[in-house]
């Protein structure tokens, strides 16, 4: 079957969608895949994607904005490629791309269309209970938030198949009414984690220097991550241990909900974190860490979290949609309330005070990835749920967690 698969970002689908990709191309599908140009060129992604035997086809998208004549634009490229390419299925992740591309799909008589929902993000701010708890709820969000309901709904309605990376977005969208209540959804483990990549470290009870764990935040500069609260905390820790070391690794971004340059100009100068700057491979931070820590207010499932685990790095994150489902809470790590920096302070002093905790709860962690997370159990799990031979009844598989 030749299948397009369609991102919101071009190098996600080398870091994230790889072993899918691989696995679709390996079992002799054509596969094409459509992403926006990337700013500072996409030389690395096309030779990556190349070596996996798919081809990369560049389509407009405003990736942050609500602008309805970009967004039109959007979809007419989409359409113009999908009936050049004629493709058997078309395979969409992110929010924009899901909408898009299943609309696109559909005006271009597609055959088949399944999507991916990564997360919620900033689209449903606006909704009591349901996307990020404590954002500030104006009429305008609360539009926005409305409008992306109605386009999921009508986008998502002749999906084969949704699949989700954690229930309770699962469990949210059947609320809504965005998925019916006969339509095919899994629940899949994230993007899953290569385990052989992301291998086990030596865990490190203490910086040589100071003595004291090191705590790492990887996450990008966004407030819904977390990272504020990350440093409010590692403030109200190195009050009560100034040898603590706190490190905040990630780049900025262009969308709404980003942290302000100037604020991370102040970050710096004030150095109760280090923050530093984004880099490729993050496994020598890892494992020059003790304890990974993410406070986000909301994920799909952080794969951040699962390259500590697979690292044997003991995590705290949130008791939050997507992060809850990550940790083992007292086993693999901790969960805490989200927008607590004292429940998190609270949470990283375990260490310093017992740093006991960091070999058992990190080797603990890497099991829970090689049991849960596989990246080849994700792909084969999605592979067998997708619409890959000519359309029939649609029937129960046994991979991931269907309804």
């Amino acid at each position: 079957m030749r299948i397009a698969v369609v991102a919101g970002y071009a190098p996600s689908l080398v870091n994230f969608r790889g072993p899918l990709l691989r696995a679709l191309t390996a079992r002799g599908h054509e596969v094409i895949a459509l992403a926006p140009p990337e700013p500072g060129g996409s030389a690395a992604t096309e030779a990556a994607l190349r070596d996996m035997g798919v081809s990369l086809l560049r389509y407009p998208l405003d990736r942050g904005g609500v602008n309805p004549h970009r967004d039109l634009r959007t979809i007419l490229a989409l359409r113009g490629h999908f009936e050049a390419l004629r493709p058997g299925l078309v395979l969409a992740y992110t929010i924009k791309a899901v909408i898009y591309g299943s609309l696109a799909a559909r005006w271009a008589k597609v055959p088949e269309t399944a999507s991916l929902v990564t997360g919620l993000g900033y689209g449903f701010g606006g909704l009591d209970g349901a996307g990020l708890p404590g954002a500030p709820q104006t009429l305008s969000r609360r539009l926005l938030t409305g409008l992306v309901v109605r386009l999921y709904a009508k986008a998502l309605e002749r999906n084969r198949v949704v699949f989700f990376q954690n229930p309770d977005d699962r469990d949210l969208f059947a609320r809504l009414g965005i998925t019916a209540p006969d339509q095919r959804t899994l629940v899949v483990g994230g993007s899953g984690v290569d385990l052989d990549h992301f291998a086990p470290a030596p865990p490190l009870l203490a910086d040589p220097q100071t003595g004291a764990p090191v705590f790492l935040c990887v996450a990008r500069l966004l407030w819904a991550k977390g990272v504020g609260v990350f440093v409010e905390a590692c403030r109200m820790l190195k009050r009560r241990h100034p040898q603590a070391v706190c490190r905040l690794l990630g780049p900025a971004d262009d969308v709404p909900d980003a942290v302000p340059a100037e604020t991370i100009r102040a970050w710096r100068a004030d150095r109760v974190v280090e923050v530093l700057d984004p880099v490729a491979d993050v496994r020598p931070h890892l494992a020059a860490a003790s304890v990974f820590v993410l406070p986000s207010f909301r994920e799909g499932t952080p794969r951040s979290v699962l390259e500590a685990m697979a690292m044997a790095r003991p995590v705290i994150t949130t008791d939050a949609p997507g992060c809850r489902h990550t940790v083992e809470d007292g086993v693999t790590g901790f969960l805490v309330p989200p927008f607590e920096p004292g429940a998190l302070m609270r949470a990283m002093e375990r260490f310093i005070e017992e740093p006991g905790l960091v070999a058992p709860m990190g080797a603990a962690g890497r099991r829970l990835a090689e049991e849960r997370f596989d990246a080849q159990r994700v792909a084969a799990e999605m592979i067998d749920a997708l619409p890959l031979a000519p359309a029939g009844p649609a029937g129960p598989s046994g991979a991931g967690t269907a309804r």
